[in-house]
């Protein structure tokens, strides 16, 4: 592997103590370790990362392999065998500001990084400042009904989340030995309360990211707070069945309004529509409304589908009675006998 400064590796000053070098690296491994990323490219360069700050770490915690570092550089695993060859040396931090002018030292990095970087090498009075470490991001699943899904508004929801190890800051083990906490899998499982608008766009699998709902920056450096990924699982229940982004419901509809034709309303996830029955329509038709269905995650949506079923009202009056039990084949008397 190419020679790398492993002070620059963890960000921390050349005379940062054993506590700070540990506490940061935490940090770093928290942020990059692989678990953490998706596929792809990011999981790539997150192994990349981690692979060296952790080589830098295993150097500079401990002392007799910092020692050398200190005194040899890149050819500290040879220790004193080593002789820096002739006319080599390192530009100290004045020459390096006389170089470039001023205070160019921190003038440098800050335009390159910014005014944070420039105070992590000494720049604004401070030889070394303490990074505002951000808390760690949460990831959780909210599984709504589909009826909940339908009617959006506002709820209060309490889900089971992930969020890193407090023991071990999600690294998995606490000094030589796996986190009893965690079991060295860098997580603990937590609850959450969320109060959730459920956006219009609402589908299957949609990812919500609400922020400053994660843990909490690290104490004292008022770092701020992660955020709360939250992915949407939509399932059917006993008004909507739901079929990626289709949705299917039934339309209650009585025989005779059927045989002649009637109109229904249908609540559907971009309100109230009205479908239309036509005349002689059969029990278990299913009645399409286009583009009424669950957002798709492609710009477009699903589509509703209203299923005729036959029922009968709740109170009927005598003459329709009659005409049901004539309907049935049955005179008046016969079925009040069989009753």
């Amino acid at each position: 592997m190419e020679f790398q400064d492993y002070y620059e590796a963890l960000g921390v000053a050349r005379d940062a103590s054993p506590d700070d070098i540990k506490r940061t690296y935490r940090k770093l491994a928290l942020k990059w370790h692989p678990d953490r990323h998706p596929e792809g490219p990011k999981r790539t360069d997150a192994e990349e990362r981690f692979k060296r700050i952790s080589e830098a770490y295993e150097v500079l915690s401990d002392a007799e392999k910092r020692k050398r570092y200190d005194r040899f550089g890149e050819h500290w695993k040879q220790g004193e065998e080593f002789t820096p060859p002739q006319g080599t040396r390192t530009m100290s931090r004045e020459e390096f500001e006389r170089a470039f002018g001023g205070g160019g030292f921190s003038d440098f990095f800050s335009s390159l990084f910014g005014d944070d970087l420039r105070q992590s090498f000494g720049g604004g009075g401070a030889r070394h400042a303490r990074f505002r470490q951000r808390g760690a991001d949460v990831r959780a699943e909210l599984h709504l009904s589909a009826a909940q899904a339908i009617e959006r508004g506002k709820s209060t929801f309490h889900i089971p989340a992930a969020a890193a190890c407090p023991r071990c800051g999600g690294v998995g083990f606490v000094g030589e030995h796996v986190c009893p906490s965690c079991a060295g899998v860098g997580q603990v499982h937590i609850e959450r309360e969320v109060a959730l608008t459920i956006p219009e766009q609402v589908r299957d699998g949609l990812e919500l990211r609400l922020k400053g709902l994660g843990e909490p920056g690290e104490p004292g450096e008022k770092g701020p707070p992660g955020d709360l990924f939250l992915t949407l699982r939509i399932d059917s229940d006993e008004r909507y069945r739901v079929s990626g982004s289709d949705l299917e419901a039934d339309l209650d509809v009585a025989p005779w309004d059927a045989f002649v034709g009637t109109k229904a309303e249908v609540r559907t996830p971009l309100g109230t529509a009205t479908v239309t029955v036509p005349p002689e329509t059969q029990a278990a038709t299913r009645l399409r409304l286009r583009g009424q269905g669950l957002a798709d995650g492609r710009g477009g949506r699903g589509d509703m589908y209203a299923v005729v079923r036959f029922v009968l009202p709740a109170e009927l009056t005598e003459r329709q009675r009659e005409l049901l039990r004539q309907l049935a084949g049955r005179a008046p008397e016969d079925a009040g006998a069989r009753r």
